[in-house]
């Protein structure tokens, strides 16, 4: 049989052990963080951001149809329906 102070100091080794290999990681990840942040720019030029946001709203609306749009508004009139009952 092993002696309780020696699993206590056992113990508190790996606890401290994996501490320190958590605190190193975290560490690590903060400066690997801070050096990214560096390498990509603060903001985008507002001319960009305007004309993607102007293609994607000219792209969804002008390829949805009426009959797609009266397809799945029947579907989901059906689906109500026989949840209904």
């Amino acid at each position: 049989m092993t002696n309780i102070g020696s699993q206590l100091i056992e113990a508190a080794t790996l606890m401290v052990t994996g501490m320190g290999v958590v605190f190193i990681f975290l560490t690590i990840l903060i400066f690997l963080i801070r050096f990214m942040s560096t390498l990509v720019p603060q903001e985008v030029p507002e001319k960009l951001v305007a004309a993607k946001t102007t293609k994607a709203n000219q792209s969804t609306s002008s390829t949805v149809s009426p009959q797609v749009v009266a397809a799945i508004s029947a579907a989901i009139q059906q689906h109500r329906a026989s949840i209904a009952k």
